[in-house]
Parts: structure tokens; sequence; C-alpha cells
């Protein structure tokens, strides 16, 4: 049976796809922000569930806010306690999702969180558009909270 052009298409898409969030991953893990700068597109859907009481949750819509993002959550956090790990990582043409879990120590209370996270993100012509991050937001805002 012959190749069609559509899934040549889809396949080169997802190529790209995983070889950006790849690379999203390994800037992310070195705290590279100017690389995280340039894999974000100037304009992205950002979704991470508000709380006022995680200081590094906020919206964002710019690449440079998005970035910006990693530096705070190193910033409130302790860096040796962090941890994540990803246990699925599934790419299907501009589409990536990611699952698996995290945890950290937040600095200001000393309190751990802990939990798992989806998070999905979309690449078009080489950078990411879409970036929403689901996760254990309760237990997020606890280890905020002074006692």
């Amino acid at each position: 049976m012959p190749i069609k052009s559509s899934d040549l298409n889809a396949s080169s898409a997802t190529d790209t796809t995983r070889h950006v969030v790849q690379e999203f991953l390994a800037a992310r893990m070195a705290g590279d922000v100017e690389r995280l700068v340039a894999l974000f597109a100037d304009d992205v859907d950002w979704l991470l569930a508000e709380n006022p009481a995680v200081p590094w949750i906020r919206p964002r819509s710019t690449g440079a806010e998005c970035a910006a993002q990693f530096t705070e959550l190193a910033e409130h956090t302790v860096a040796e306690d962090a941890r994540a790990s990803v246990d699925t990582f599934l790419v299907d043409g501009t589409d990536a999702v990611l699952m698996g879990n995290l945890s950290g120590t937040v600095r200001a209370t000393g309190k751990s969180f802990e939990g798992p996270f989806a998070l999905r993100l979309t690449v078009e012509e080489g950078r990411i558009t879409r970036h929403h991050l689901y996760e254990n937001s309760v237990s997020i805002a606890e280890a905020c909270t002074p006692s």
C-alpha cells in the first residue's frame, strides 16, 4: 500500500513535535531560560489553574512570560528536593502529552508537595504554542500556605 502525502506530513509534524518537546525538556532540566524563550512562540495558549497561594502560578501569554515561570518556580522551591518523572510521552502530529509525577518543597514554608501531572504541548512551526499543565494544585497550594 503506498504512503499518502498526508501521512508523510503527519509523520514530519510528529517528528518535529517530538524533537521540540525533547529540546524543551532538556532546556527545562538545564534551567536554560534563554533556550526556553526561543522554544516558546511569541503568543502562547498557557493554562495552569491559577491559585493566589502559589507565587509562580499566574496567567501567562508570551514566550518570555512562559519561560519565566521556570525561574520563578526555582526561586520559590528547594532545588535539591525537586523531582519530576515522565512515564508517558505521546506525540500525534503537532500535539504531545506527557504524564508523570512531580514533587518538591516550598522554600518559604518548608512544606512538601507531590502528585501526578499531565502536560499537553502543541508545536507549530517549530515552536511551542500551547502549554496546558494539569497537576495536584491542592497539594501545591497547601505547601505554599504557612501553618
